[in-house]
């Protein structure tokens, strides 16, 4: 019987391996810069020209890029499945929001259950310096950076489930999320109750996963949003009565018409 020499992988390979694992599990962020090469060879214990051969091959593959003089960066658009063309269509077709709503529903149940199950105490402090950053900007009443940070407490929920294939499909809605996040407070946030209410079910949210329990954190994402899509129908109802009332304003008001000229 014939035996096959078994390889030793390169070591360039197996550096590339191990920063393929730290961009698919969430440690290397989309747009994140990596740590300068000789810190990253040092904290790998490898040779610098051994890095730097990996760092090319994840370069040809797409997921690098690297900067003149500028350091090394995981590519912004990884796995970025909504092109802004389907954006567009999104935005300009309301029934489209509830669509999203109820992937939510079960994308963010999810997120959620796992997080409560399987979070570390790093993810945990974590989602409390997310839920912190978005008191101080609802406190503060700065609504973009709210948007942000209502986003970021979201996203930091899939990356506490230890799912890879849900955190990217989170990440990869990214653009989407924050543009129907957006919307959707823009419309509920004059209503001082609303966005209170929101933001205590943010709160809930948070301590079913601190403490452990899955299907109160299940719960709490899915009350979160029903909520959510109950006061966007709500809001869709007043703003047809507001056109009604002023469609009617409009039939019964007489236009001005032009004095005859004094002969």
């Amino acid at each position: 019987m014939g035996y096959q020499r078994v390889k030793q992988p390169k070591l360039s390979d197996v550096i590339m391996v191990q920063l393929e694992s730290m961009i698919l599990d969430g440690a290397l962020k989309p747009g994140q810069r990596l740590p300068p090469e000789r810190e990253l060879a040092k904290e790998f214990d490898v040779s610098r020209p051994s890095l730097r051969e990996a760092v090319q091959k994840l370069v040809a593959k797409g997921l690098l890029y690297s900067r003149q003089g500028g350091g090394t960066y995981v590519v912004e658009n990884l796995g970025s499945s909504f092109s802004d063309p389907l954006l567009e269509l999104f935005a300009n077709h309301p029934e489209a929001q509830y669509d999203l709503l109820e992937f939510r529903h079960a994308l963010e149940g999810v997120s959620a259950y796992y997080a409560a199950l399987r979070s570390t105490d790093a993810d945990r402090e974590n989602l409390k310096r997310k839920y912190q950053a978005l008191q101080l900007y609802h406190a503060g009443k700065q609504f973009e950076k709210e948007v942000e940070a209502d986003v970021d407490f979201h996203l930091a929920i899939a990356e506490a489930a230890h799912n890879m294939v849900l955190l990217h499909t989170m990440r990869a809605l990214f653009a989407l999320l924050r543009k129907h996040i957006f919307g959707n407070l823009s419309q509920i946030y004059p209503k001082p109750d609303y966005r209170n209410r929101i933001h205590d079910q943010h709160g809930l949210l948070l301590e079913a996963i601190c403490q452990g329990n899955p299907e109160q954190a299940r719960r709490a994402a899915h009350d979160h949003l029903a909520y959510v899509e109950d006061v966007l129908l709500e809001y869709g109802k007043e703003k047809t009565r507001l056109q009604r009332s002023l469609r009617r304003a409009e039939l019964f008001t007489t236009p001005d018409t032009e004095k005859p000229e004094s002969s």
